[in-house]
């Protein structure tokens, strides 16, 4: 249901997406808390990475052993040991044929390890979406969630399957190399190393300067998804008012701010492989010209100046690939955060439930000093007083932004009260659980809202285990069998993706069947006929007629020819009760609903 207040929609500047990131550590821990339970498929990742990496570093030492030999026949002038040779080939084989295993089995293992973490963060989020009041979903646009819940876990995904591989890879790489060029020349190795502080210096300051623009970019993209999903949603009504250019210019606003702090965000981490490129480069000359000398006073055999140049530019390749996946990292920190910020939100704390047999309810509702605002600070709503028997058929009436759904939230507990009482049979509704407040209401909406799935198990939505004649029997009441049966499969069709296989009247009188199944004690018709036509309205009205004798129900209606016939009428403006009677009382008092039914007649 939707509330009066002012939200904060997806477009606000005010939104959490724009704040600064908060310190990067507490993000890369919590992410590693989701890799806890796969220690030990890690750690056999680390032991294939090791030995892949093992393979591949000692390959050059050993190519270098056959480049000594062929430069000492040339140089000796003797005969070139092919068979020496031979071997060595032999070896290299061996050594790039079980590294590529190795990584082969690293890759498979770390995709299981990816995809059942990142199916735990997922189920996390699908069950905080439940345990989420009603007061954030209608603050929050539902297109900034999805992207949450899918692209930014996506984003993890990624990161978790590729970058994180690579980085482990990356690490044992340079460490087995770095442990190799001290083995041939430690003081070669002091040269190359002169450069890694450098780079591990370039690396953290643009690190430092993308991470809030890729953060951004989440953000912005969020509210991108948001607007694609309100236009498709609303696409008659677009179509309908000719909104079809401002459409298009509002959205190529939102899409050039997403290409801008793309823009920036890429390029920022686009520069990291020139740079780190450039300070390799430079080490290598050093080491070359080093290592030649080093040759031409035979301090040093030629083979293990080839293999440590290999070394060397071999070793800015695991950098800049931990540069190269710089780009994806900020990007899954940046979703990291998002996906965080939605999971520590304030939960609707779980209530226990009252021993209190809600079978022997009768639906008499009270008010009783009732004040409420959306913000502590803010009324909305002040000394709501008002007492409802049993079986009355309550209407509530007024202009838009009245206060008649906040009226219906705050009987359902979807918003807590700042005052007052809200009885149910003389029981305080803060005694029972949110469940079981709820379990006492049926709601008819006017935006109907029906899965996918079939007519049958849309209905028995409304009751769990419901038997087929409970099914059909609701659907006739609902005056919804005959044209569920003309369907080509019945009550087995399917209905697809927000039921666009059927019409709208058709849906409201499946949503009406999945209230009357629900046999509840309480009944919610928000605009429950105000969209169907005059035939079928008339069928529905006989059939609510019949399902609300000895219940108590509340109607919500701006057609007040719709409920001259209730039991009361509530007359609501601004948040209060101005008016309450029956139709022929209030039409005397000659007031605010007789200018209301006046005027639409």
């Amino acid at each position: 249901m939707n509330s009066n207040n002012e939200q904060t929609t997806a477009f606000s500047p005010h939104r959490k997406g724009f704040e600064a990131p908060r310190e990067l550590k507490k993000t890369l821990v919590r992410l590693a808390i989701y890799l806890k339970p796969e220690r030990k498929n890690l750690f056999i990742v680390c032991i294939f990475t090791t030995l892949s990496t093992v393979f591949n570093v000692s390959s050059p030492t050993i190519l270098g052993k056959a480049t000594t030999s062929i430069f000492e026949s040339v140089t000796t002038d003797t005969v070139v040991n092919f068979r020496y040779l031979a071997w060595i080939i032999i070896i290299l084989i061996f050594l790039y044929v079980f590294s590529s295993l190795c990584l082969f089995l690293q890759s498979f293992i770390m995709a299981g390890v990816s995809q059942r973490a990142v199916a735990a963060l997922r189920k996390e989020v699908n069950e905080k979406f439940a345990k989420l009041p009603i007061k954030y979903l209608d603050q929050h646009s539902k297109g900034d969630l999805i992207s949450r819940a899918v692209n930014d876990i996506d984003n993890i995904n990624n990161s978790f399957q590729q970058a994180l591989t690579q980085f482990i890879g990356s690490v044992i790489t340079v460490a087995g190399m770095i442990v190799m060029m001290l083995l041939i020349s430690p003081l070669m190795t002091i040269v190359i190393a002169v450069t890694v502080p450098l780079s591990v210096f370039i690396i953290r300051c643009i690190f430092s300067r993308s991470q809030p623009l890729f953060k951004k970019q989440q953000a912005v993209l969020g509210n991108v998804n948001g607007y694609v999903e309100e236009m498709f949603t609303g696409h008659h009504v677009v179509k309908a008012y000719g909104y079809e250019d401002k459409s298009v210019e509002r959205f190529d606003e939102m899409n050039k701010t997403l290409y801008k702090v793309n823009q920036k965000a890429q390029f920022l981490s686009g520069i990291m492989n020139p740079l780190m490129n450039f300070v390799g480069n430079i080490g290598f000359v050093f080491v070359s010209i080093i290592g030649g000398v080093f040759v031409l006073n035979g301090s040093m055999l030629i083979g293990n100046v080839q293999a440590f140049l290999q070394y060397s530019k071999q070793i800015t390749g695991p950098m800049m690939q931990v540069s190269g996946i710089a780009n994806l990292i900020q990007n899954a920190l940046a979703s990291a955060e998002r996906v965080f910020d939605l999971l520590d939100e304030e939960e609707e704390q779980k209530e226990k439930d009252a021993c209190i047999d809600l079978d022997q309810m009768k639906g008499q509702v009270k008010f009783e000093h009732v004040s409420f605002g959306y913000e502590r600070d803010s009324r909305l709503m002040g000394d709501i007083n008002l007492e409802i028997k049993e079986g009355q058929t309550v209407a509530i009436v007024g202009p838009t932004g009245a206060g008649k759904t906040t009226l219906i939230n705050l009987l359902m507990r979807f918003y807590e009260i700042n005052s007052g009482n809200i009885f149910i049979d003389q029981i305080d509704s803060k005694h029972l659980s949110q469940e079981q407040v709820r379990s006492l209401f049926a709601m008819v909406l006017q935006d109907t809202w029906l899965f996918s799935g079939t007519i049958r198990e849309n209905i028995s939505y409304g009751k769990k285990d419901a038997t087929d004649e409970e099914i059909i029997a609701a659907a006739q009441s609902a005056y919804a069998d005959d044209f569920i049966r003309k369907l080509p499969e019945g009550y087995n069709t399917v209905l697809y993706q927000d039921a666009s296989n059927i019409s709208h009247g058709q849906k409201q009188l499946l949503t009406i069947a999945r209230a009357i199944i629900s046999d509840p004690i309480i009944l919610i018709l928000d605009e429950a006929t105000s969209s169907v036509d005059t035939r079928t309205e008339l069928k529905i009205q006989k059939a609510m007629n019949n399902l609300m004798k000895n219940r108590t129900s509340f109607i919500i209606a701006h057609r007040l020819s719709t409920i001259k016939g209730a039991d009361l009428i509530l007359v609501m403006h601004q948040g209060d009760i101005i008016e309450k009677g029956t139709h022929q009382e209030l039409m005397k008092e000659n007031g605010f609903y007789a200018d209301l039914y006046n005027s639409q007649f």
